[in-house]
């Protein structure tokens, strides 16, 4: 990985630290410049057309990504967001009154959200395992728990966004494969800073954004799907003629692969730019990047850990490229205009991002500050500089 190379790849570079990975990246060139070229070709010969024209270029999206999480294409449905990937992955199984979905305290706020949904609308009960004393989930218990209950799923936040913490998520899919319990892994802020392997994480579904860490563009997701699922013949709660066949009358026939998951409308120039997004993490290479993220995340600990007043949250024996920190004497509106003004791109967690997390921290929010390997070493110490003057 060059470094002069990536930050040419990054004009916005030279004009502000962008320090918001964890909410939205800077995509490179190359993926704006893809985006701008299709939606020109739409504007030219029609949407349907340039679709037929890109047919291979936009059946690779599949192969691509497939590749970057040890999948096949057939496991690979497209989704306009994480959230819609995550929710298609909750309405495929058949809950009744009764079933026990088994999550952490540090599940993503919209995912808890969906489940306290599913509990007033099917009866479901929602369970939460342990944490550990260091932070994140407690793999025993979360095994003592699938053993004992049989959950109907088994659903586990990789990265919280209110957190640098990263948990254990292979521990957990390897009891789930061994009871035969739906696993549905979010990898939402993993996604792009950390290598994933589906296989070795053994899960059923995995959800993802292309916005985060991954340099896509926004309003672009996937689903991961195992093909325990596609063999047992999960489905979206409501397909539509994308995802099945209707084959006569009375009858539909889900599609035989992921793509059951998707509905009929996609954004060929978002998906095509999503597909040059991930060719370039390849090109950077997925080791350098994880180890690049987390050392300037690790310089950002220590350097703003020494700021008077200061409280680095993140807790748990494994950290990334999320830092989150808390000063009592700071208003949040205000530190991030103060911080806007002075080029910087940061972002606040309030407490509904954690309700747990930060009630156990007592905390009411965070500064969240998320960088990615584009940065470099004095980014981060302009940017302590600016908080040091506030």
């Amino acid at each position: 990985m060059h470094l002069g190379t990536v930050r040419a790849d990054t004009p916005s570079c030279t004009e502000l630290i962008h320090l918001n990975n964890a909410g939205a990246s800077i995509p490179p060139t190359i993926v704006l410049q893809t985006i701008q070229d299709y939606l020109s070709l739409e504007a030219q010969v029609g949407g349907y057309e340039a679709a037929d024209q890109n047919a291979e270029a936009i059946a690779a999206f599949y192969t691509v990504l497939a590749k970057f999480i040890n999948a096949q294409p057939r496991n690979i449905a497209y989704a306009n967001s994480a959230t819609d990937a995550y929710n298609k992955a909750l309405s495929a199984i058949p809950f009744r009154a009764g079933d026990l979905i088994l999550t952490t305290d540090n599940d993503y706020s919209s995912n808890q959200i969906a489940f306290m949904a599913l509990e007033k609308r099917f009866g479901v009960r929602v369970m939460r395992a342990r944490d550990l004393p260091e932070g994140g989930v407690d793999p025993s218990d979360m095994e003592t728990l699938i053993r004992a209950h049989h959950p109907a799923l088994v659903a586990v936040t990789h990265v919280p966004t209110n957190s640098g913490l990263v948990q254990n998520i292979a521990a957990i899919g390897k009891v789930c494969r061994e009871e035969n319990v739906w696993y549905l892994v979010d990898a939402c802020q993993s996604f792009g800073q950390i290598a994933l392997d589906v296989e070795a994480i053994g899960c059923d579904f995995l959800s993802a954004t292309m916005r985060k860490y991954m340099r896509g563009p926004r309003g672009v997701g996937f689903l991961y799907v195992s093909d325990r699922v596609l063999q047992a013949g999960l489905e979206l709660m409501l397909p539509d003629m994308h995802g099945a066949t209707w084959t006569a009358p009375d009858q539909y026939e889900p599609i035989p692969d992921a793509r059951r998951f998707e509905y009929f409308e996609i954004s060929p120039a978002l998906l095509l730019g999503s597909k040059v997004a991930i060719e370039y993490a390849v090109r950077m290479n997925m080791a350098l990047i994880e180890q690049r993220v987390g050392d300037l995340a690790g310089y950002v600990r220590h350097l703003i850990a020494e700021l008077k007043g200061v409280q680095v949250l993140d807790q748990g024996d494994h950290l990334c490229g999320i830092v989150t920190v808390y000063h009592k004497k700071w208003d949040p509106a205000k530190i991030m205009a103060y911080l806007q003004e002075n080029k910087v791109n940061c972002r606040i967690s309030n407490l509904q991002a954690g309700q747990i997390d930060f009630a156990r921290k007592n905390v009411p929010w965070a500064l969240r500050i998320s960088p990615h390997y584009y940065n470099n070493v004095q980014d981060i110490e302009d940017f302590i500089e600016i908080c040091k003057k506030y």
